[in-house]
C-alpha cells in the first residue's frame, strides 16, 4: 500500500527542510513505499527555492505551486487532486506532527479501517508548548462538535489524519478554502459511515516562523462547515453514505 503525504507550505523556508528530511528518513527506515507531495501556496519567501533544492536530496519528493486561489484549504485540496498513493495523510510543514505517529497511523490503517485519526487529548497523546488561548478555543470547539455529532472522538480539528484513497474520493466535493478543511474531512468521513480508528499522537509547537491560523477569521468558517455536516447527517437521507461493496474489515465507528 503506497502512502502519500500531502503538505501545504506557505512561507516555510526555515522549517521545510527539517520537516521533509525527518519525514523521509522515518518512512525509509520503516520501509514504507511512499511519496511526499508539497503544495507551495505562492510563498513570498524562499520556500520555492528550498523545495527545488530538496527534490535533489529527497527522491520521493514532488512539489507543486498553487497558482491560486490561495489559502490553507486550497493548498491541501491542490495536493489531494494530484497524489498517486493508495492512502493519503495531511501533515503540516512546520514539524508539529511527528513522523513516527504517521507510521503508527499507516500500520493501523492496514488493519482494514477507512481512516485513522489521531488525538492529542487522550491517554498517550501529548502536546508541547501549546499556546494557552489556542488550547482553550480548541477544546471548546471540539467539545461542541462532540456534543452536536454525539461523538467520543475529541480532536476533529487537527489536520493530521490518514485516509484511504477510496475514502477521500467519497468525501468530495470539498467545500472549505481555509483551515476549516481540517474539520470538513473527518466530519464528512464520520457522517458518511466510513470506519475509523483513533490512536494517540503528539503535537509540538513550531520553532520557526508564525502560525498561519488566524482564529478570529476562522470562527464563522468552522461554524459553516459544522452546520453543513450536521444538516447532511440528519437530513440527507444517507445520500452520501459509503456504499458497501462486500464484507467490511472494520465496521463504521471509532476503534482505539
Amino acid at each position: 500500500m503506497k502512502l502519500s503525504v500531502v503538505i501545504p507550505a506557505y512561507n516555510e523556508e526555515e522549517s521545510i527542510g527539517e520537516t521533509l528530511h525527518a519525514l523521509h528518513a522515518q518512512l525509509v527506515a520503516e520501509q514504507i513505499d511512499h511519496e511526499i507531495v508539497v503544495t507551495n501556496d505562492n510563498s513570498k519567501d524562499n520556500t520555492l527555492s528550498r523545495l527545488q533544492a530538496l527534490t535533489r536530496e529527497i527522491p520521493t519528493l514532488t512539489f507543486y505551486t498553487n497558482p491560486g486561489p490561495n489559502g490553507f484549504g486550497y493548498a491541501v485540496r491542490y495536493g489531494l487532486e494530484r497524489y498517486q498513493g493508495d492512502c493519503v495523510a495531511v501533515m503540516m510543514a512546520d514539524l508539529s506532527d511527528d513522523p513516527a505517529d504517521l507510521v503508527r497511523y499507516y500500520r493501523k490503517l492496514q488493519e482494514g479501517y477507512d481512516c485513522v485519526f489521531g488525538s492529542r487529548w487522550i491517554k498517550g497523546g501529548r502536546v508541547i508548548d501549546y499556546p494557552g488561548p489556542k488550547k482553550y478555543i480548541n477544546r471548546l470547539a471540539n467539545t461542541i462538535v462532540k456534543v452536536l455529532f454525539r461523538l467520543r472522538y475529541n480532536d476533529c480539528t487537527n489536520a493530521f489524519k490518514l485516509y484511504r484513497r477510496g475514502t477521500m474520493e467519497g468525501l468530495k466535493p470539498f467545500l472549505s478554502p481555509h483551515f476549516n478543511l481540517t474539520l470538513e474531512l473527518p466530519l464528512k468521513a464520520i457522517v458518511r459511515g466510513y470506519s475509523y480508528a483513533v490512536i494517540p499522537n503528539s503535537w509540538t509547537n513550531r520553532q520557526y516562523g508564525e502560525s498561519k491560523l488566524k482564529i478570529k477569521e476562522m470562527g464563522s468558517r468552522y461554524f459553516f462547515i459544522m452546520i453543513y455536516c450536521l444538516i447532511e447527517k440528519y437530513f440527507s437521507q444517507g445520500d452520501f453514505r459509503k456504499r458497501e461493496t462486500g464484507s467490511s474489515a472494520a465496521a463504521p465507528g471509532p476503534r482505539g
